[in-house]
Parts: C-alpha cells; sequence; structure tokens
C-alpha cells in the first residue's frame, strides 16, 4: 500500500462508498478514512470541499434516506447558508463519498468516478453488485 495523500468522507453503510473505497485500495493506496457520520461536518470543512470542487450545498445534498424533503431543504428558494447549518445538524444530508485527492475533490456518484481522482488505477475491478468496472487504459 502506498502512503498517498486520499482522504475519502465515508459511510461504510453505503454500497457507493464502499466500492469507490475499495477501487482506492485495489489500486494500492492506504486513504485516511472519515466516517462522516460518526465525526460530523464543520462549516470550515464543507466551505473548503464545495470550494475545491466548485460546487454549491446544493449540489451535494442528499435527498434519498435523508430528511432533506422533510427540512424544504429541496426547495430551490432554500439558501446556500440553510442547507450548511442543516448539513452540520443532519450529517445524513451530504452525499458521499467525497474523495480528495492531489489531483481533486469530487463526489464519487457512481463510485468509478474515483478513478479520475487517482494516479495509479487498479488493475481491474468489480462492485459489490456484480458490475465489472472499465478500468480507463486498461
Amino acid at each position: 500500500m502506498t502512503d498517498f495523500p486520499i482522504t475519502i468522507y465515508h459511510n461504510p453503510d453505503c454500497g457507493t462508498s464502499r466500492n469507490a473505497l475499495a477501487m482506492i485500495e485495489a489500486a494500492g493506496y492506504r486513504p485516511h478514512v472519515v466516517e462522516y457520520l460518526k465525526a460530523g461536518w464543520t462549516r470550515d470543512l464543507l466551505d473548503r470541499l464545495l470550494a475545491a470542487m466548485a460546487a454549491r450545498p446544493r449540489d451535494i445534498v442528499r435527498d434519498k434516506g435523508s430528511p432533506a424533503a422533510e427540512l424544504g431543504l429541496l426547495d430551490p428558494a432554500v439558501s446556500d447558508d440553510a442547507i450548511l447549518v442543516a448539513m452540520i445538524e443532519h450529517p445524513i444530508l451530504v452525499n458521499r463519498p467525497i474523495v480528495v485527492t492531489p489531483r481533486g475533490t469530487a463526489l464519487c456518484r457512481p463510485s468509478e468516478e474515483v478513478l479520475k481522482l487517482l494516479d495509479r488505477l487498479p488493475t481491474g475491478f468489480v462492485k459489490e453488485d456484480g458490475e465489472v468496472v472499465p478500468v480507463p487504459g486498461r
């Protein structure tokens, strides 16, 4: 395993997140794994991640399996600030996985988006559900 500075904001209950983590590890990396449901979010961290992704809070709101609709966060009139405050209070509102590498920061949905952030790729990869992921250049 290689120490390449990779951080994955991970939910172990999410198949997409597990697959992204497994792809990183299959490429020979040892990422720093942050289970954000346990660790929570800070405004500073969310602001830095969003800036690195050139994204707005609305771009990373998880609507499925979260209280986003009940909290009214899916209304286009809701401010970015209100969404960020809700994300800090309810970490499940942040979609996952978010991966940070020297090549960039991205919400890796689908999980194979993580391959764009790696300098070295796995030789092949099969997702938990049996789907074969085509590895670019292989």
